[in-house]
Parts: C-alpha cells; structure tokens; sequence
C-alpha cells in the first residue's frame, strides 16, 4: 500500500545548490549610511568585490577608505553601471528620485531593495503606506528593465559595523518575481557568516517584510538588544 507523502517531503533548503557568486561586484547606494556602509564591510570582509555609491564620488571614496578591504567609491550612476549587484540602502525619502535617474545604469542588473518606508513619532517606529505597495514595488515600477529584488530588510547596522562581531546568525528574506535573481541575492547573503538567504515569496509580499522593521526596532528598544529573525524547519 502506497504511503501517503509526508507533510514535511518539501526539500531541504540546499546552500550548495545555490550559485557561485564570488567573482560579481556589488554596488550600494547610499553605501555612506549606517546600513550600506555595514553591508559594504560584511560583504568586502567575505570577499566580495564592493563599490560604494553615494552622491558625490568623494564622499563616496572617503567612505571606501575607511572600510579598506578594496573596498572602491564612485557616484551613483557609476557604482551603478560597474556593479553587477546593486543594493539600494538609500534613506526612503530619497529612494523614488535616486531610482529614477538611474534607471538607465540600472538596466539589466539584479536590484537589491532593503529599504524600509518607515515613520517616527514619540510612540517609536510605524510603516508608512506606499502607493505602489512597498519600496520593493515601487522599484520595480521606476526600474522595468532590472531584475528587482528585495532583501536585508532586517539587519542591524550597529552588528554590520561592529568589526569584532565574527558572525551574524540572521535569516535574510528575500522576495522577487524572477527566481534566478532572487537565487542569486540568497547566495549573496550566505556569503556572510551566519547569514542565510531564504525565498520569502513575490515582492507583492514585501509590504510586511519592510513594515516588520518597526516591530524589531521596538524590540530593541524594550530588550536594549540587535534583535533579528530565524526561519524554523528549513
């Protein structure tokens, strides 16, 4: 008698069935942040080939030069033309005009979002509502000719930057409609120690993803902690 299949048959997450990614160059704008700045060092410390984008290219470099580890600055279209990765990590007031003039640069690469449409007030951090549903969305509506993706979303930038922490046991979700790209982010991720990369669903469900944010920035607040998540049973 046939048994009937297992609730739990889905295949394992297989990190070596992810590709290779280490010979792409990764480009972060707004790489003079606090998150792209940490994303820039964990990513160059991994081996990763990084340029920071920023406004001015100076600013830029002066940044790189803080990092070391080859760590390149340029402008914004030029971090964007030269990557074959580009994480946006730019402030959300910003992100619609940043994308908007660089979508030519930006034609055919694999668009990383990790920004989180948020508002503050004396009751700490809420979502903002986006029109076009969340940051991921509205990048993909300004950038029809990149594969765009949304990824990082819950990372602390006090851990990036804190050069004595060796590894960083955190989940990344990433979201996307084209499941090549969205492979590719995944590997991106686990290039970080203690980092995993974790199909999370289409960027119609990036809404939550960037709204949860809040959640964790109160989290932190109330424990005084660097909280972020893990995905049980994958």
């Amino acid at each position: 008698m046939t048994q009937p299949e297992s609730v739990n048959a889905a295949p394992a997450r297989d990190a070596a069935a992810l590709p290779d990614v280490s010979h792409l160059v990764v480009g972060v704008l707004g790489g003079t942040g606090d998150q792209g700045r940490g994303l820039a060092f964990r990513l160059a410390k991994a081996g990763q080939q990084v340029i920071i984008g920023s406004r001015t290219a100076e600013r830029a470099q002066a940044a790189a030069d803080e990092l070391g580890l080859g760590v390149r600055g340029a402008d914004n279209a030029t971090a964007a033309r030269e990557s074959d990765i580009v994480i946006v990590a730019v402030p959300w007031e910003g992100h619609a005009a940043t994308l908007a003039e660089l979508r030519t640069e930006l034609a055919g690469k694999i668009v990383v979002d990790c920004v989180n449409p948020l508002g503050f007030d004396k009751q700490g951090a809420y979502a903002l509502r986006v029109e076009e549903g969340s940051a991921a969305q509205q990048a993909a509506a300004l950038l029809p000719d990149s594969r765009v993706t949304a990824a990082f979303h819950h990372l602390s930038a006090v851990l990036l930057q804190d050069a004595s922490v060796d590894r960083i046991d955190i989940d990344v979700l990433v979201l996307g409609e084209d499941r090549e790209a969205t492979g590719i982010v995944q590997a991106l991720a686990d290039r970080i120690p203690g980092m995993r990369g974790i199909f999370a669903g289409r960027l119609r469900n990036a809404h939550q993803v960037e709204a949860l944010v809040a959640n964790l920035i109160s989290v932190n607040r109330r424990y005084k902690a660097h909280a972020g998540l893990r995905i049980t049973d994958v």
